[in-house]
C-alpha cells in the first residue's frame, strides 16, 4: 500500500510542478507545408511541433514547416511554457494564477508530504486526505490558467475594411460600408466595361440595372473562418450568387443552372459575363481583365465566405483551388481549366436548403434577390453571335447579333419610373416594341 501511494505522489507531481503544452482539446488550424491542418497543440520539443488530431494519432512535423506566422507563435508559446516552469513571477500585468503558482505549487507538496510522513508513521488512511488535497491543488494550479496563453487559432486574419474599401471604391457605380461583423457592397449589377459580345449561345436576355441597395445589398464577413470540412462546389450552388466581383457585379459557379459549363456552351461574352433570366448580368468566371484597373496581383473578387478570389498564379494550389498565403490567410485562385475557381467553399457560410424534385439544392444566404422587367425569354437556335453592344444614351442600349447569316438589333431603355421599353428589329428593318412596368 505504501509503495502504491509513493508511486502515485511522484507521478502526479512530476506531471503538475511542469506546466504542460496542450491536451486541453481544443483544436486549432495550422498551415504546414501550405496546407491546412486542424488538429490540437501538444509540445514543442527540439525543433519539432507535437498535435493531435481528431482521430487522437499524434502528428508530428519540423518547425520549418510551418507557416512563418505560425512558427513565430510556436516560439512565443515555449517561451511562455518555459516562464511558467522556471516560475518566473512577473511584477507587473501578471494574473492571479501566475503571481501565485509557486506558493499553490508548494503548499501542495507540502500537503502531500504531510500526508506520507503521518500515514507512514500511523498507518492511518485518514491521513491521505492531505495528501489527496495537496494533489488537487498541484494539479488545478499546474493546468489553470496556462491555457490563458493558448490564442484560439481557428480562425484567419480579418479581412482590412480600409483595404476592402478602396478596393470596391475604384468603381464608381459601387458603394460600400461596413459594421463590426459585415463589409456591405450596394450597386446596380451593371460594370463599367463593355458586355455581351462574343456569346454564341443566348437566351435573348439584355442587361438592366438591380436594385443591390439597402436590405437587398451584398455583404461578405469581416472575419471569415475556415469551415471544419471544405463544402464541395461541383453539384452544388448553381441557381445563386457565389461570389461578388469587386466592381459590384456577382459571380456565379461556372456551371449554369441546368448543369452547363457556361464558358465551355459559349454562354459567356469577352469577360466571362452573361445576362440571367430577370436580365441580370452577372459572371461565371473571376474577371481577371479588372487587374487592368485594380492592379496585378490584387483580389477580383469576394467569395461569399469572406475568402479573396485572385487570378492565376504559379504557386502550387490545394483542392479547393486555392492557397495559404505567409500572413496565414486563405485565397482562392483562377485557373484556366473546370472548375477554374472554387472547387470547393473553404469558409463557413449560412446556407438555406429547397427540394428541386427528389434533389436538396443548397445555395449561400443571405444574398440580394434579382428582378426583372420582363418574362424570361427562350434560346435561339441556329448559327448566332452577339456582334456589338452598346449605350445609345442614359440608360439605353443597343444589342446586335447575327443569326444564320441575318443582323438583327434590340434597342432598349428605361425611365426613372422604372418603366421599361424593348424595340426588336429584324433584318427586313421591321420592328415590333414591348414596354413593361416594373
Amino acid at each position: 500500500m505504501k509503495s502504491i501511494v509513493l508511486k502515485m505522489t511522484f507521478f502526479f507531481c512530476a506531471i503538475s510542478v511542469y506546466a504542460h503544452d496542450g491536451g486541453h482539446g481544443q483544436s486549432e488550424l495550422w498551415l504546414i507545408d501550405n496546407k491546412p491542418v486542424v488538429a490540437e497543440f501538444l509540445k514543442y520539443q527540439e525543433g519539432k511541433i507535437f498535435l493531435l488530431d481528431k482521430h487522437s494519432e499524434v502528428l508530428s512535423y519540423n518547425l520549418s514547416q510551418l507557416s512563418p506566422k505560425h512558427q513565430a507563435l510556436i516560439l512565443k508559446r515555449q517561451k511562455s511554457i518555459v516562464r511558467v516552469n522556471e516560475a518566473i513571477n512577473h511584477t507587473k500585468g501578471v494574473s492571479f494564477w501566475k503571481t501565485t503558482f509557486p506558493y499553490a505549487i508548494g503548499l501542495g507538496a507540502l500537503l502531500v508530504l504531510v500526508s506520507l510522513l503521518l500515514f507512514i508513521k500511523k498507518n492511518k488512511r485518514l491521513h491521505l486526505a492531505y495528501g489527496i488535497a495537496g494533489l488537487c491543488l498541484v494539479i488545478i494550479t499546474a493546468c489553470g490558467k496556462n491555457d490563458e496563453a493558448t490564442p484560439n487559432q481557428s480562425t484567419v486574419p480579418a479581412n482590412d475594411v480600409s483595404f476592402l474599401t478602396s478596393l470596391f471604391g475604384k468603381f464608381s457605380n459601387v458603394s460600400t460600408e461596413s459594421d463590426s461583423e459585415w463589409f456591405y457592397i450596394a450597386g446596380n449589377g451593371l460594370p463599367e466595361h463593355n458586355m455581351m459580345v462574343g456569346i454564341t449561345n443566348w437566351q435573348q436576355q439584355v442587361a438592366i440595372n438591380q436594385d443591390f441597395t439597402g436590405s437587398n445589398r451584398w455583404q461578405i464577413p469581416i472575419q471569415p473562418v475556415v469551415a471544419s470540412t471544405p463544402q464541395p462546389m461541383a453539384n452544388e450552388f448553381f441557381r445563386n450568387a457565389i461570389a461578388i466581383s469587386v466592381n459590384g457585379v456577382p459571380l456565379y459557379h461556372p456551371m449554369t443552372n441546368a448543369g452547363v459549363d457556361a464558358f465551355a456552351s459559349g454562354q459567356l461574352d469577352q469577360w466571362g459575363g452573361h445576362c440571367g433570366r430577370a436580365d441580370d448580368y452577372h459572371y461565371h468566371l473571376p474577371p481577371t481583365h479588372l487587374e487592368s484597373t485594380i492592379g496585378s496581383n490584387m483580389p477580383v473578387a469576394y467569395a461569399l465566405d469572406g475568402f479573396p478570389i485572385y487570378g492565376q498564379t504559379t504557386e502550387t494550389l490545394d483542392e479547393n483551388l486555392g492557397r495559404y498565403n505567409s500572413e496565414g490567410g486563405y485565397q482562392y485562385h483562377t485557373t484556366t481549366t473546370y472548375p477554374y475557381f472554387m472547387a470547393n467553399l473553404v469558409g463557413q457560410v449560412n446556407l438555406t436548403q429547397t427540394q428541386d424534385g427528389q434533389n436538396t439544392v443548397y445555395e449561400i444566404i443571405p444574398q440580394p434577390t434579382t428582378q426583372g422587367a420582363r418574362p424570361s425569354t427562350d434560346p435561339l437556335s441556329g448559327n448566332l453571335e452577339i456582334t456589338n453592344f452598346s449605350s445609345t444614351g442614359t440608360n439605353a442600349y443597343e444589342l446586335t447579333y447575327r443569326l444564320n447569316n441575318e443582323t438583327y438589333r434590340i434597342n432598349y431603355s428605361w425611365n426613372a419610373s422604372n418603366v421599361y421599353t424593348y424595340i426588336f428589329t429584324k433584318p427586313d428593318g421591321t420592328s415590333t416594341t414591348e414596354t413593361y412596368q416594373r
